[in-house]
């Protein structure tokens, strides 16, 4: 494997590097400030080998900023950070940065740039010993004839050979189609993007991966992919994430950062939300005893500390002086609102007839089966990146015409739009000014308002235009609340918000009287949410009754009878050639050879696949076996493409 780069790898000039302890990395009493303001202080724990560990609290917490210490990227302020000395952490942030001269594919092979390297001094000598001269004198040849040899063992230890099907196999797996692993990596959109850096940082294979929101921008198909190769990672896993159905399934323990500490819970995000309800109930009546205890102790002093008992009295103010004192229970700021309809639409809330979207009438992102939406009924729409379902939000609302067909709005219909961008919002405006326009809300009326969405004192007096994504989304939901709206059209309103404000928009939403359709790639947001799945697939929607959950297992029970017929049918025709016995040889056909060529294609997709999953595990003999058979398959196939063009000419 290739040494990766200092770029990639973090350094840690002030950490003690350490050897022989259990733990990768050992956190012991950190703090730090940015300035004048403390981000946390007192922070310890450590990471284990192979443990995988979920970063957890709201926004501005402090989670990236601890990330970002055990990355090396910044120094802590108090506190040391122990790691072992042959420990090699992986940083992923949240904006990757790409050569704009480099294809993705050239992007992921700098990975292996040492590599790389040694293949070309390999190439040098090769030729040097392939030149007339070089026989002359043999004490010479035999020089090169070592050096050769030392480079190969070298160049096969890194296991120099099978660089470029790694590469190959984590892009494939991260859903890259061969057209766009040869476009430059900057113009990639953002989710690919930031699952390009994931993919080149998993080609470095280093001992403790940090990844801050790896987990944006990215569809449920690359969700899904990610989640499966993590939990197969053989290293560990420091994860700064709000998608909770991702934590439940990678994490092993949770840290909450939070109000200048960090607390841990053993378990998943599930078991962290059990455990931390049953540890702050806990901590609120400790110190509800405690707060008793005082008053009661303060009231015997008050009374007799002038009396006959004034030396217990004394004795009891000596032992409340040296009292630890439990700490006032913390409750993080909320937010607090409801969503509520100002009239009640008809029974019928939307229907389509014969509708396609687009851009273009010939090439339509989408056809649409005709659809009838019933008032209060809660629709999760799902797809690929790209697939066009923010267009057909944005045509359904009436933001863009059709390509074809009708929308039609049923009776008494008020639309309310949340756009995943929030271009309704005026970046010039102050947030009071976007929130109380076109309402008969005073100024203070206002203010008080937007208390509900954390906007207190000079927050409200700030300007959208330099909002965090956080705070712009919730400005979005402030005008959405007053819009009075009976359907709510909401396109990923989850994006920026914490898992505290998640959580609260799917109560929300929970007791909204109205009609709801959302795109959201938060699987627990869905499946609490939805009623009813429309499922864009190969630019067609399909209706499925139910949540996500509902939805998963409709498709497996669909990929198992698909499994199974496909058994049946390979029985049966086993069946038939054996009744029919040997069949005399006869002139291969265009027919025959383009579906060999199609066994091969899928031998070839199925080596792709096995390469990635063992490229996961570290198994590197069988990655070159693997290697190899790829390789030879490879040779089959275009043997079967030049018999094809033989025939088809």
């Amino acid at each position: 494997m290739a040494r990766p780069s200092q770029r990639s790898i973090a350094t840690r000039p002030w950490a003690l590097y350490t050897t022989g302890a259990m733990s990768q990395v050992i956190v012991t009493d950190v703090s730090k400030l940015f300035g004048a303001e403390l981000i946390f202080s007192g922070v310890s724990f450590r990471i284990e080998a192979n443990e995988r560990i979920g970063l957890v609290g709201p926004n501005g917490a402090g989670k990236s900023t601890l990330l970002n210490l055990l990355a090396g990227r910044y120094p802590p302020d108090a506190g040391q950070i122990a790691v072992g000395r042959s420990v090699r952490l992986g940083y992923l942030p949240q904006v990757p940065d790409f050569a704009p001269e480099r294809t993705l594919r050239q992007e992921m092979l700098t990975v292996f740039a040492d590599v790389r390297q040694l293949e070309a001094e390999m190439a040098a000598l090769a030729a040097a010993l392939a030149a007339p001269e070089a026989g002359a004198d043999p004490a010479a040849y035999q020089a090169l004839l070592d050096e050769y040899a030392a480079l190969q063992e070298r160049f096969e230890h890194q296991d120099g050979y099978t660089i470029e099907v790694r590469a190959q196999g984590i892009l494939d797996g991260l859903g890259f189609t061969r057209e766009q692993q040869e476009l430059p990596a900057t113009r990639l959109s953002g989710g690919q993007q930031t699952r390009a850096a994931l993919g080149k940082l998993l080609l470095q294979s280093p001992d403790i991966l940090l990844l801050d929101e790896p987990t944006n921008h990215l569809d449920l198909a690359a969700l899904e992919w990610l989640e499966d190769y993590l939990l197969e990672w053989r290293g560990s896993i420091v994860v700064v994430a709000h998608d909770r159905y991702f934590l439940d399934r990678i994490a092993q323990r949770i840290i909450e950062v939070d109000n200048h500490r960090a607390e841990q819970y053993p378990g998943n995000y599930s078991k962290y939300v059990e455990l931390r309800e049953e540890r702050q109930e806990l901590h609120a009546k400790h110190y509800e005893a405690q707060q008793e205890h005082i008053a009661r102790t303060e009231e015997f002093i008050r009374r007799y500390k002038a009396g006959q008992r004034a030396k217990e009295a004394r004795g009891r103010q000596k032992l409340l002086d040296r009292l630890e004192r439990v700490e006032r229970p913390y409750h993080a700021p909320e937010l607090h609102f409801k969503m509520r309809v100002a009239f009640e639409s008809g029974e019928i809330a939307l229907t389509t007839q014969k509708l396609a979207i687009g851009y273009q009438a010939d090439q339509p992102l989408i056809r649409v089966p005709d659809l009838l939406v019933e008032r209060g009924e809660r629709i999760g729409l799902l797809g690929p990146n790209g697939s066009g379902k923010t267009t057909l939000l944005r045509t359904l609302v009436r933001e863009l015409e059709p390509v074809a067909g009708v929308v039609q709005p049923g009776h008494n219909l008020k639309i309310g739009y949340y756009a995943q961008t929030h271009e309704g919002l005026n970046p010039q405006r102050l947030v009071i000014d976007e929130v109380r326009g076109g309402t008969l809300l005073s100024e203070e009326g206002t203010r008080t308002f937007l208390g509900r969405f954390q906007f207190t004192q000079d927050d409200v007096f700030k300007s959208i235009g330099v909002l965090s994504g956080g705070e712009r989304a919730r400005v979005a939901l402030a005008k959405l609340t007053l819009a009075g709206a009976n359907f709510l059209v909401l396109d990923e309103p989850t994006n920026h918000l914490d898992l505290p404000a998640r959580q609260f928009l799917e109560s929300v939403l929970a007791d909204y009287d109205g009609t709801i359709l959302f795109v959201s790639h938060d699987r627990y947001f869905i499946d609490a949410v939805a009623t009813r799945m429309w499922i864009v697939e190969n630019g067609t929607l399909r209706d499925i009754p139910g949540n996500y959950t509902s939805y998963r297992k409709h498709i497996l029970a669909e990929a198992a009878r698909a499994q199974a017929h496909a058994k049946a049918s390979q029985r049966a025709a086993q069946v038939q050639a054996q009744r029919r016995g040997p069949a005399a040889p006869q002139a291969r056909t265009v027919t025959q050879v383009e579906a060999e060529v199609a066994a091969a294609e899928a031998r070839v997709a199925a080596l792709e696949a096995a390469i990635n999953d063992v490229s996961v595990a570290a198994d590197y003999q069988q990655l070159a076996q693997l290697a190899n058979d790829y390789a030879a398959e490879k040779a089959r196939l275009d043997d079967l493409y030049a018999e094809w063009e033989t025939l088809a000419g």
